[in-house]
């Protein structure tokens, strides 16, 4: 019983100090500023969120529906143009077909490199045609951008500009190979 009796008085002891320091509180404050400068902190956070967080929000908006494409161009989707397409017309729609672009935009299409020969944009072959014609690429990776070029060439799948260029290398390659077998 002891026991009992020290907790009762324990909680009437607690529920006193409690009511005490409830009483003597001091007044608490809506804010940490007061009078001007209170109207004036207000003034400043209504044109941050009217003007400034607006603009924040429009270009976040705009940069992440532009990733997709920003991805297709990085890795050479041959759908490319498509996949810009539909970024834009998810910023009509409000975002609705952009997680469409997102995933077209990491998958290659399955019947592309069966129908034109590659499943890589064009741009990929006039860069590494250009790369080749600089004398940056190695002989192997020539050798294999030729062979690509070849089979695209059988398929009628070259561009006209492609075609060219594909011609100008070959020539170019051609006439330093006749020139070691001549010496």
């Amino acid at each position: 019983m002891p026991h009992r009796l020290r907790s009762a008085t324990f909680l009437r002891l607690l529920t006193a100090l409690l009511t005490a320091a409830a009483w003597h509180a001091a007044p608490a404050h809506a804010a940490f500023l007061a009078g001007e400068a209170l109207d004036t902190a207000a003034n400043v956070l209504a044109w941050v969120v009217l003007a400034v967080v607006p603009i924040i929000v429009i270009a976040v908006f705009w940069i992440v529906h532009v990733l997709p494409e920003k991805i297709a161009h990085k890795r050479h989707h041959p759908q490319r143009q498509a996949i810009q397409t539909l970024c834009l017309l998810s910023l009509v729609f409000g975002g609705l077909l952009w997680p469409i672009a997102w995933l077209w935009a990491y998958t290659k299409p399955i019947g592309h490199k069966a129908a034109y020969g590659t499943d890589k944009h064009e741009d990929y072959f006039t860069e590494a045609l250009e790369k080749a014609r600089a004398g940056q690429l190695a002989e192997h990776e020539v050798a294999q951008l030729e062979t690509e070029l070849d089979e695209m060439q059988a398929r009628a799948a070259l561009s006209p500009e492609l075609r060219k260029q594909w011609t100008e290398l070959r020539a170019a390659r051609a006439v330093p190979a006749a020139q070691g077998g001549s010496a």
